[in-house]
């Protein structure tokens, strides 16, 4: 797959430090050991030094020794981040005695590492739950600048070369924000841009802004908002190559496009698809990938200073590996 491997190769070229807090999850810790023999990222495993390499000698795996581990019990940083997350969330009523509670947390531990430098991204869910992978990275290293929102893309690949950059499109959200008014949604299209380019390596993303109705074909306030939100993406962002509201068609057809929305830079070009809500968003990736027989990779989670992305329970060693990969991409981006 062409779109993964030059991923990849992006990740191996300017080596990023990801966190994988999850040490002792099996498929975790394999992943980890192919990522550090394959040279695609520095790995921090979060854990007791000698259950970590007692599960990997167990699993054959001989190159866990190339990873930093560090074990949130013992380590001399253990209380320079307590006091790091108690000042960060004193004034939402934590105490100082919380802190110590929860930077034993390796979730926690891992966010407070990116947060002081010490790394550059994050990946957890293969035991954990979204909301448990994303409420401490929300509350150490929060949203990034201007953004107040997460979202999540997806990087679809498809088998019809002739749509979005050789049949490879990104969208969003898809997975985090089931209701966005006008503000987050001009958020989530300025995410999935940036996702598009540092992840998927669009040199020029164009977003289309998605609706049932193109350039006023329909009248209600759903439309409404994607207008609005298309505005206020502009604000954020004055170089996004950005239109809506757009049918899906006129997204993506350049005969379409130019019949519904003569003049758009967007319509029938479009390799970035913004949908008006997640229920939509979540509908229409799964049917192209199930119908379609194409490709979804994500959700990539965006929005967030520092990467942090949530992994399925279900993931697999390859999905793993394969995240790894793309959060190192995003935080090249972060840099």
């Amino acid at each position: 797959m062409a779109l993964i491997d030059s991923i990849i190769a992006r990740a191996k070229s300017n080596r990023q430090r990801i966190v994988l807090p999850e040490s002792l999850e099996e498929r975790t810790i394999t992943a980890a050991d192919r990522a550090l023999a394959d040279g695609l990222a520095d790995i921090i495993l979060i854990g007791n030094p000698i259950e970590i390499k007692a599960l990997a000698a167990k699993l054959g795996l001989e190159h866990i020794d190339k990873a930093t581990i560090i074990d949130p019990a013992t380590s001399e940083k253990t209380e320079e981040y307590a006091q790091l997350l108690f000042q960060l969330r004193q004034k939402k009523g934590m105490t100082i005695e919380k802190a110590r509670e929860l930077v034993l947390d390796p979730l926690y531990f891992g966010c407070l590492i990116i947060k002081s430098g010490d790394a550059d991204g994050q990946i957890s869910g293969a035991l954990s739950t979204t909301g448990e992978t994303l409420r401490p990275a929300l509350q150490i290293i929060k949203c990034a600048p201007g953004i107040s929102c997460v979202s999540g893309a997806m990087l679809m690949i498809t088998q019809t070369p002739q749509y979005g950059e050789d049949g490879v499109l990104v969208i969003g959200d898809v997975a985090v924000t089931p209701c966005p008014d006008a503000q987050q949604l001009a958020q989530i299209a300025v995410c999935t841009a940036r996702t598009a380019r540092s992840v998927a390596g669009f040199a020029d993303p164009k977003v289309a802004m998605l609706s049932f109705s193109t350039k006023g074909s329909a009248k209600h306030e759903v439309v409404d908002k994607v207008i609005e939100a298309t505005a206020l993406a502009k604000e954020l962002d004055p170089g996004l190559s950005i239109d809506g509201e757009l049918q899906a068609d006129a997204a993506l057809v350049p005969s379409v496009g130019s019949k519904k929305a003569p003049g758009s830079e967007i319509a029938g070009k479009a390799n970035v698809l913004v949908f008006p809500n997640l229920e939509v968003g979540n509908i229409a990736y799964k049917l192209v990938q199930r119908l379609g027989n194409a490709d979804a990779i994500g959700p990539i989670l965006q929005g967030i200073a520092r990467p942090v992305n949530d992994l399925s329970r279900g993931c697999s060693v390859d999905d793993i590996y394969k995240m790894v990969a793309i959060t190192a991409c995003q935080a090249m981006d972060a840099e």
